[in-house]
């Protein structure tokens, strides 16, 4: 490196130069990038289509011209970025569905609610300003508002647009900067005029009195508003909050048909959604689904609900709550302010800071106008001397090498009066043009008056903008769309309540396949099952219930009953819904009300009772409910009926029979409490529970013992004890049965 250049360098800490250099690029996002400014409501990108469109003559009157065309004169002039992200701004402005009032009017594929994105390429489409976008541009030629130079110097673009209401609002804006992001909704014009010439009659009025003229956002699309109303008074109080708005429905021959969807809302995703439910059979109130949106209708969406006797309501509600037919819609109202900073605003203070900014530029109007004017009578009385003095005038052309400082010395005129004078025709001197300089000096004079008075008094320039507001929203405003209706946000429905109670039995085979059958008088033995595989357990039950399966080793698992598959094939392997420990078998499944009570036991002669919903999980590795110690295994529960009272045990050729009432005030999970005592390597092989008029019978390979009520009774014992024996013959018993009175 050269000596003399060393001096020249500046030396920087590295975290100094990375923290300058990010401050930097975050203040260029901020401000000429993602947040719109108060005066125009306009990012920088859209500022720039629209006055690159006005300056290319595509008014609303005009031809529509490529779109193409456009972009390239955005990027080339006034905005050096990318072609697809300046189409993609152009595109936003120019949909219906996405912009409250928009600035652009396209011909062509610009996109659909269903795929906002779907536009055609823009060497396909073609574009003009709509009637709305001159209420940006029209003031824009007459003094009202500062240019600055374009990216390279060469061209001045605009620093703002004179906009005639307040955009910000209206259109509304979303943005993401660096720390800080923007979300304002749109608004109705009509509305948020009635709350400026408001706070132009009232500059203290707060945030209640303009609220009883601007109640609340209004979408492009005519969803229902259901954000109470003390709600949106927050929002509006602090610039922050959110908004909700729902779908809206009617009933046509007992089918549900949606007309209306929210905000950026696509109909075919809705449709996904609910299918979607329908085909996890979470949503059997619902049979069928039809799109039959067309030109006409641009959304029907049509439901139809499993019976007549559906709550049409509830359903809705449940739909609201599980799909996008409701959505919440931040806001946080962060925009430029006139200072040049970014910053939340309320809406006092947002459509105040707007109305100061309209006010200045009415103001530089006017001043621009009253320049103007003040210019052309100089110059008119600069002609009417040159009338009165004719001759002279001619004569002093015609002889005089530099007219012009004779003309101005002799009539005591201006350098700009005597230009005027010297570039008169011949025809403008007859005496009836002189009659009309005269007329047009009047009527210029009353003209200066009037801007002169109406500078000198700050009420008469507000009445101006207050009587230019309610012109404007007379030819540009429109009915609201999304209509305010006070509701509270849709809670999804239980589960259970969305699909209809049935009888049903389940199915478990030995390789531990499940289907699930229609009533309860099913034989499972009796069902056609895979080649090697056969007949396990079953359980009845109701539909809305929750099935749980217990494995080998103690694990409880839980599936709804109704997303079992259908006995009418093999069903489906428990291993595709649960994570089951590899070569663990499932021997036992249960069905029932949560409430209901099971003595659980193992063949190590541990048990407890619990209710059944101390089985449900929700997990698929199911959890731990009871410890089956090594060398054991799972009895089959036993469920705990009315009037139940003992606890009848079989195991090493005894009998005991203790009260459950004892069983009871052990505690519960683990292995539980001992119930019987058994010799070395002697199981438990059998647990029945008795009320006092049941018969328990014993049973041997070819034949059983029949205890009456009298005869066990007398047998009853103490938990974990011994137990009797067993008379000669039923040594080897293997089974117990409970033999009800009823029976």
């Amino acid at each position: 490196m050269r000596p003399d250049l060393t001096e020249h360098i500046e030396h920087l800490p590295v975290g100094r130069f990375t923290e300058k250099a990010y401050l930097d690029y975050a203040m260029y996002v901020i401000l000429d990038r993602a947040l719109p400014h108060v005066g125009d409501g306009l990012k920088p990108v859209q500022r720039r289509i629209v006055y690159a469109m006005s300056e290319l003559g595509l008014s609303a009157a005009a031809k529509h011209k490529k779109s193409a065309r456009t972009v390239g004169d955005v990027i080339g002039k006034y905005h050096p970025h990318g072609d697809s992200a300046c189409y993609e701004a152009m595109v936003l402005m120019a949909q219906p569905f996405s912009t409250r009032y928009p600035l652009i009017d396209g011909q062509g594929n610009w996109g659909s609610p269903d795929e906002p994105k779907s536009f055609a390429a823009m060497r396909y489409t073609e574009a003009r300003l709509t009637p709305y976008a001159r209420l940006l541009l029209s003031e824009l030629e007459q003094g009202t508002v500062d240019f600055q130079p374009n990216f390279d110097g060469t061209l001045e673009e605009p620093a703002l647009l004179p906009a005639r209401v307040p955009n910000v609002l209206l259109n509304g804006t979303t943005g993401i900067a660096v720390g800080m992001a923007t979300d304002i909704p749109p608004h109705n014009l009509r509305e948020v005029v009635q709350a400026c010439v408001h706070l132009l009659d009232h500059p203290d009025a707060d945030t209640a009195a303009l609220c009883q003229h601007l109640p609340g956002p209004d979408f492009p699309t005519a969803g229902e508003i259901i954000t109470p109303r003390e709600e949106l008074l927050k929002m509006y109080a602090s610039g922050q909050g959110s908004v909700r708005q729902r779908a809206r429905y009617e009933i046509e021959e007992g089918d549900i048909v949606i007309t209306a969807l929210p905000y950026q809302v696509s109909g075919s995703k809705v449709l996904e959604q609910i299918a979607a439910q329908m085909q996890a059979k979470k949503l059997p109130l619902v049979t069928d689904l039809r799109d039959e949106s067309d030109h006409e209708h641009p959304t029907r969406l049509v439901i139809v609900p499993r019976s007549r006797n559906v709550d049409i309501e509830a359903l809705m509600a449940h739909l609201f709550a599980t799909t996008d037919l409701e959505r919440s819609y931040r806001v946080n109202m962060n925009v430029i302010g006139l200072d040049g900073r970014p910053r939340v605003m309320s809406l006092p203070e947002l459509l105040g800071e707007w109305l100061n900014y309209r006010i200045e530029t009415v103001r530089r109007r006017v001043q621009w106008r009253l320049e103007r004017v003040e210019r052309r009578l100089h110059i008119l009385d600069g002609l009417l001397i040159a009338f009165l003095n004719i001759d002279e005038v001619i004569a002093i052309i015609r002889h005089e090498d530099e007219p012009k400082p004779v003309l101005m010395a002799r009539f005591g005129l201006s350098d700009t009066q005597a230009e005027a004078i010297l570039e008169l025709k011949l025809r403008h001197l007859a005496r009836l043009e002189e009659m009309q300089l005269r007329g047009e000096q009047a009527d210029l004079a009353r003209e200066r008056d009037g801007l002169r008075n109406l500078l000198d008094d700050e009420a008469k320039l507000r009445g101006r903008v207050h009587e230019e507001l309610l012109a404007d929203a007379e030819t540009h405003g429109d009915p609201r769309r999304a209509p305010l209706i006070e509701a509270q946000a849709a809670q999804a429905l239980d589960e259970t309540a969305l699909i209809p109670s049935e009888p049903v039995t389940i199915v478990l085979s030995r390789q531990g396949w499940v289907r699930l059958a229609k009533g309860h008088d099913v034989d499972g033995a009796s069902l056609a099952y895979r080649t090697g595989d056969a007949f396990q357990a079953q359980a009845v039950g109701r539909s809305t219930q929750l099935a749980v399966f217990l494995d080998a080793t103690g694990r409880a698992y839980s599936l709804p009953a109704h997303t079992l598959p259908s006995a009418r094939g093999h069903g489906e392997p428990l291993t595709g819904r649960l994570s089951l420990p590899a070569g663990v078998q499932v021997p036992h499944v249960l069905l029932g009300p949560a409430e209901d009570r099971y003595l659980f036991a193992s063949s190590a002669a541990f048990g407890f009772v619990a209710p059944l919903e101390q089985a449900h999980s929700r997990q698929r590795a199911g959890k731990a409910l009871i410890t089956v110690p090594e060398g054991a295994h799972l009895l089959p529960p036993v469920p705990v009926r009315d009037g139940d009272a003992w606890v009848a045990l079989l195991g090493g050729g005894n009998l005991l029979i203790f009260p459950l009432e004892e069983l009871l005030e052990e505690g519960r999970g683990g292995r539980g409490s001992k119930l019987m005592a058994l010799g070395r390597d002697e199981p438990l092989l059998a647990v029945t529970l008795l009320s006092k008029s049941d018969s328990l019978r014993v049973h041997t390979a070819n034949r059983y013992l029949n205890l009456s009520p009298a005869d066990w009774q007398g047998m009853v014992g103490q938990r974990a004890r011994r137990g009797r024996p067993l008379p000669r013959g039923f040594t080897r018993a293997e089974r117990l049965e409970t033999v009800r009175s009823n029976d």
